[in-house]
C-alpha cells in the first residue's frame, strides 16, 4: 500500500463495511482533487458542497460527491481535459478508476461525469480483511459523481484552502458563509421529490452550532428576493418550512452519513428545528460586485 495511503487511513477508525467504504470514497475524493489541482482546474473553478465541507471546514459528516462552480460562465466547457488528470493521479496511488462524463439529452449547465471503481478490488488495496465482503457483490461499484456548474448566476466569496494529505496543494473553495446561505436555501427550498435530504438539515445544525452567521443578502438572493429580508421574515419563511418538514424521513437520510445515530434519532423533531433556528445568528452584510469579489457566482444548492 502507498506510505501516503496509509497515514491518511490513520484518520479512520472503521468498525463497519459502511465505514470502509466511506473512508476509501473520501480518499478518492481528496486524490482526484490533487490531480484536478495538476491540471489547473482551479484556476478557472471553486469548490462547494457537503463534501467541501467535509474535508475543509470539518463538517463530521461523510459526503458522497464533488461539487464545483466555474468562475466566469462558460457554457461550452467541458470534463474531458480533466478525466485523464482524475485518473493518473488516482493510479499513482494505485487505484484504477473509470471516469465517464455523463451526456444529457437536454442541455443544461451542469455538467456531470462519473468516478467508478470496484468497490471489493479497491477495499482489497487498502487493507480491509475479507470478513467485511459478506453479503456485497463482487461487481459493485463505488460511485462518485462529479459535477460543476458552468453558468452561475450570483456572486459570492472565494478563499484558498490546503489539502495536506496525500500531496499539499491549495484549493479554490466558496467561503464558509457563502455555503451556509446555500445550504440553508437548500434545507428550506430543495426540490423533495417524495423525500427529504436529512443531510441538508443536518450541516444546517452543524452551521448554527457553529456559530456561522446567515447571510442575509445572499440568502435573499437564492431564494429570487429582489429586497434583502430581514431576520424576522427569514424567521418565518424557515418556521413555516419546519411546520411542514417529515421529520423521521429526515432522519432516516441522515443517520447513513454520520457515526452517532442515535443523537440525531433521539434528538430530531420539529420543536428542535424551532428551537435552534431561533439562536441562528444573521449578517446583512452586502455582496461585493463581480469587479471586487474574489470569488465567482453561487451555482445552487449541493449536498
Amino acid at each position: 500500500m502507498n506510505p501516503a495511503i496509509q497515514l491518511m487511513l490513520e484518520r479512520y477508525q472503521c468498525r463497519s463495511l459502511q465505514e470502509h467504504e466511506q473512508a476509501l470514497r473520501e480518499i478518492l475524493q481528496e486524490i482526484a482533487l490533487v490531480g484536478l489541482w495538476r491540471g489547473k482546474f482551479f484556476e478557472h473553478a471553486a469548490f462547494y458542497g457537503g463534501t467541501a465541507l467535509r474535508i475543509f471546514y470539518g463538517l463530521d459528516r461523510f459526503s458522497e460527491d464533488l461539487d464545483f462552480t466555474l468562475l466566469v460562465p462558460n457554457p461550452h466547457w467541458s470534463w474531458h481535459p480533466f478525466g485523464d488528470v482524475i485518473r493518473n493521479e488516482l493510479a499513482s496511488f494505485g487505484f484504477e478508476v473509470s471516469f465517464v462524463e455523463k451526456e444529457k439529452k437536454a442541455q443544461t449547465a451542469i455538467k456531470s461525469a462519473f468516478l467508478k471503481t470496484p468497490t471489493v478490488q479497491e477495499l482489497i488495496k487498502i487493507g480491509v480483511h475479507s470478513d467485511f465482503f459478506k453479503g456485497i457483490h463482487p461487481e459493485t461499484l463505488i460511485r462518485i459523481k462529479v459535477e460543476i456548474d458552468t453558468d452561475p448566476s450570483l456572486t459570492y466569496v472565494c478563499e484558498q484552502k490546503f489539502l495536506s494529505q496525500p500531496v499539499a496543494v491549495s484549493v479554490r473553495c466558496v467561503s464558509e458563509e457563502s455555503l451556509f446561505a446555500c445550504k440553508m436555501h437548500a434545507a428550506l427550498f430543495r426540490a423533495w421529490k417524495g423525500r427529504v435530504k436529512g443531510r441538508d438539515w443536518y450541516d444546517v445544525v452543524w452551521f448554527i452550532r457553529r456559530k456561522i452567521p446567515l447571510n442575509l443578502p445572499l440568502f435573499s438572493m437564492l431564494n429570487g428576493q429582489k429586497d434583502i429580508l430581514h431576520r424576522a421574515a427569514f424567521l418565518k419563511i424557515a418556521k413555516d418550512r419546519i411546520d411542514q418538514l417529515d421529520v423521521p424521513s429526515a432522519i432516516e437520510d441522515a443517520v447513513h452519513f454520520v457515526r452517532d445515530q442515535e443523537a440525531i434519532r433521539r434528538t430530531w423533531s420539529k420543536e428542535f428545528f424551532h428551537h435552534l433556528i431561533e439562536s441562528i445568528q444573521t449578517t446583512d452584510t452586502e455582496l461585493k460586485n463581480n469587479n471586487e469579489s474574489a470569488g465567482s457566482k453561487p451555482p445552487g444548492n449541493k449536498g
